[in-house]
C-alpha cells in the first residue's frame, strides 16, 4: 500500500472527525475528544523492541501555532501496510497493558485489492470504533478480528 494511500484514508476520516466536532488537524494525526489525544502511526514495519518502546511512551507531538508540545496519548493505533510481524503481535498479545490502549489493524489486504482488513482492537477508544465504522461504511472494507494462527494451534 503506498504512502498516499494509507494519507487520504486519514484524511478522509479526520474530515468525519471534524463533523463529529473532535479536534484534529490536516498535518498530524491525532484525533482530541474532549482532553484524550487518538494518536495514528502508520508503519510498513516495525522492528518488536521499537514498537515496545514507542507504546509503552506513547507520545504524541501537537502544534499549537506556532509552537508545539507534547502530550501522553490516551490511545494509539497502528495502520499496517504489510502484516506486522508474528513476535511483534505476540509483545502486543502478551502485554495486557498495551491491549487496553493500543489498536493495531493490517490493512495489507487491502492494499492487495481485496474489500478485507485485520484489526486487534480491544480498546474503548470511540475514535477507533469510529474508524472501523468508516472503513466499512465509506470504504466497504470487512473488518475481520485477527487470528494468531500459534494460539489455536
Amino acid at each position: 500500500m503506498k504512502v498516499s494511500k494509507v494519507w487520504e484514508i486519514l484524511r478522509r476520516f479526520k474530515e468525519l472527525c471534524k463533523l463529529r466536532g473532535w479536534r484534529t488537524t490536516e498535518s498530524e494525526d491525532w484525533v482530541e475528544t474532549g482532553n484524550e489525544y487518538h494518536i495514528f502511526l502508520w508503519a510498513r514495519g516495525i522492528h518488536p523492541s521499537s514498537f515496545k518502546s514507542i507504546a509503552t511512551n506513547r507520545k504524541c507531538v501537537v502544534r499549537e501555532g506556532l509552537s508545539y508540545r507534547v502530550v501522553e496519548a490516551s490511545y494509539m493505533a497502528w495502520l499496517f501496510s504489510e502484516s506486522p510481524p508474528e513476535n511483534l503481535v505476540n509483545v502486543f498479545l502478551e502485554n495486557p497493558e498495551f491491549s487496553k490502549k493500543i489498536a493495531l489493524y493490517d490493512l495489507s489486504p487491502f492494499a492487495e485489492g481485496k474489500n478485507a482488513c485485520f484489526k486487534l482492537n480491544y480498546t474503548d477508544s470511540p475514535v477507533f470504533k469510529e474508524f472501523e465504522r468508516f472503513l466499512e461504511n465509506a470504504l466497504g472494507v470487512r473488518i475481520e478480528e485477527y487470528v494468531n494462527l500459534k494460539s489455536i494451534i
